[in-house]
């Protein structure tokens, strides 16, 4: 391995890649910004199975991905959180799109879960708040 990553035939998925594959999977993207308007993160979020997850970027060695409950109201400030990895952008992605849609490893499931409904709302430029369907 470590002769075809010298000789450049090693073929890894870059972030951009990882970013791609996760959107093909329906993550929406937000671009949450300062008072000032700077960029402050790439969030992406996706509802599915009765659970939310999320992935920021801050920076290429600064991401964290997680999966909420999906009764979460803030995703961006959650209280509780299933499954969690932080470090860098390829490592985190891999671990993120490896995740099984159908069950958080270490958590027990009881019942059935049903599929999460809701809407994204657009608050301000650049900013989004999920709210959940109640019926």
């Amino acid at each position: 391995m470590v002769a075809a990553a010298r000789a450049g035939r090693l073929d890894r998925p870059t972030t951009a890649d990882l970013l791609r594959t996760l959107v093909a999977r329906g993550f929406e993207f937000l671009h949450p910004r300062d008072a000032e308007g700077d960029l402050v993160a790439v969030v992406g979020v996706r509802a599915h199975h009765g659970v939310i997850d999320v992935v920021r970027l801050h920076a290429e060695d600064d991401v964290t991905a997680l999966r909420l409950p999906g009764d979460t109201l803030d995703v961006l400030n959650p209280t509780t959180v299933l499954w969690e990895r932080t470090g860098w952008a390829t490592t985190v992605l891999r671990l993120l799109i490896d995740l099984p849609d159908d069950r958080t490893p270490g958590v027990a499931t009881t019942g059935t879960v049903s599929p999460l409904r809701g809407v994204w709302l657009p608050t301000t430029p650049g900013r989004a708040k999920w709210l959940p369907a109640t019926a």
